[in-house]
Order: C-alpha cells, then sequence, then structure tokens
C-alpha cells in the first residue's frame, strides 16, 4: 500500500478535530461515543493481550498516535503506563491536556503527526494506534515511525477500517451519508484510505514488526435493532448520550468493518 493520492486525502475532514469546544468528553457530542461504545471493545482487547503476552504495564511507557481528546489515552494510563499521546490538531490536543489535569493524571500530550514522531529510537514498550490508521496521508511512513520508536520486543497494538463492500454501506453510507441513519459529520472517513488486513501485514512486516492476530467487531445488537436507534437519534428522539447507553462494540470474527490487532517488534 503506497502513500495516499492527494486527490483522495483532500476528501478527509480531519480539520473536525480542530474545532474549538469539547469534541471528546461532552457527552452530547458524537466523538464521545468512541469512549462509551468503542473504548470497551478495543481496551479489552488490549487488556487480553497483555494477559496472553504475560506483560505487566506497570511501570512501562507507552505512546498513543492520534490520541485527539484524551479519551483512550486516559484509559492506556489507568492500565499502568508511563503514557504520552502525540496528536496533529492543537485543539484536541487542549481538550486532552485540561481533562488530564483536571482529573489529576500525569499524562505527556504533544502535537506532532505519525509521519514524524518526535522521540529517539526505541523509547516506548507499547504503542497504541486506535481509529487512526485510515485518517493519514502516508501510512507506510506512519508504521515504519511507529516501529523505529519501539523498543525491541515491544508491542503495537491498533484498530482500522477495513476496505470491504460492507465497510462501504456502513462506515461511509449508514454512518455518514444517508440521512436517515446518519450520525457522523460528511466525510470524517473515505473508504479509499480504510486499510484491508492484508496490506496492513506487510506494511508491518517492512518495517520489522510480526504480526500476531487481527479480531474483528460487531454491535451488541440486531442490525434492524441498530438501524432503530440510529433512526431515532436522527429523528431526535434520542440524544447521542441515549445512543450511547444503548449502542456498543463487542468482539466478534467479522472483520469486515472495525477489526484490530496486534504486533511485536522483532529483537
Amino acid at each position: 500500500m503506497e502513500k495516499i493520492a492527494p486527490e483522495v486525502y483532500d476528501r478527509i475532514d480531519n480539520d473536525l478535530y480542530n474545532a474549538k469546544g469539547d469534541l471528546w468528553w461532552n457527552p452530547e457530542n458524537v466523538l464521545h461515543i468512541l469512549k462509551t461504545s468503542v473504548n470497551p471493545w478495543r481496551v479489552g482487547i488490549a487488556r487480553d493481550v497483555f494477559r496472553k503476552l504475560g506483560f505487566d504495564p506497570k511501570g512501562k511507557k507507552a505512546l498513543e498516535v492520534g490520541s485527539g481528546g484524551g479519551i483512550l489515552t486516559e484509559e492506556i494510563y489507568g492500565m499502568g503506563f508511563e503514557t504520552t499521546g502525540i496528536e496533529p490538531a492543537e485543539e484536541s490536543i487542549r481538550t486532552a491536556s485540561e481533562h488530564a489535569k483536571a482529573m489529576g493524571l500525569d499524562i505527556r500530550y504533544e502535537q506532532g503527526t505519525g509521519e514524524h514522531l518526535p522521540y529517539a529510537d526505541a523509547s516506548f514498550d507499547c504503542v497504541f494506534c486506535c481509529d487512526v490508521l485510515e485518517h493519514v496521508s502516508d501510512l507506510p511512513r506512519v508504521i515504519s515511525e511507529i516501529a523505529r520508536v519501539l523498543k525491541p520486543g515491544g508491542i503495537f497494538i491498533y484498530d482500522t477500517l477495513n476496505r470491504t463492500f460492507v465497510s462501504k454501506i456502513v462506515a461511509i453510507k449508514i454512518w455518514q451519508e444517508w440521512k436517515r441513519w446518519a450520525f457522523m459529520p460528511p466525510n470524517l472517513h473515505v473508504w479509499e484510505m480504510f486499510i484491508k488486513p492484508e496490506e496492513l501485514k506487510v506494511l508491518l512486516a517492512q518495517s520489522g514488526l510480526e504480526w500476531k492476530e487481527h479480531r474483528g467487531s460487531e454491535a451488541n445488537v440486531s442490525i434492524p435493532k441498530m438501524l432503530g436507534y440510529l433512526r431515532k437519534r436522527a429523528r431526535g428522539e434520542w440524544t447521542f448520550v441515549e445512543l450511547g447507553q444503548n449502542f456498543r462494540l463487542v468482539e466478534s470474527k467479522d472483520m469486515n468493518v472495525l477489526y484490530a490487532g496486534y504486533a511485536i517488534k522483532k529483537s
């Protein structure tokens, strides 16, 4: 997989993350759904990976690439890591820093991109990159940089969207475009930037990262019920709070839309 063509990358609305106001911790905003409905799935997988590997996060150093407003970063910190988050959007960093300070959490936030991580080689025991890889302009470079800052034997944990017919219907049409159900802003995601698992495996291998496994996801309710929930929100009958209270992702073998995985940096 090559660097994203400029005409494709220009279609994605990454400027959203620089919008004024708290897009992340305010439960009335769409991005808070990531905390209530997606984090339990991705954090659960991370904790299971650590148990499987016999890896104790306490005292280890972790980096989150694309940390946004800190809704996953704070969970990483809660695992026991000495935690750093890096994010290109200044407003998101401000939100994350203010929330961490208010909560008394010693998290370091810095502005920067995954393509140019401002850290020395072998700086971190674990790197997280979740809901981010499908947003970057140069995916091979980001993977290479993540591998560079990982210590030998370090763990890379990620999740991203698969480029399938199903993901075009679900993540683009239903989530963003079809007004009957849409709850995300237009162009929050661009389907051509989604990543097939086999493509990601190749990039991992090229950067000296040994792929270990992928896991899928699905809604905790049936598809008709999920569409009903989205319809209620679109009509104004439900807020994002109510949507988040009733919908969450659970682990599944289905990798047609959102999937997670991990890899180990070769010694």
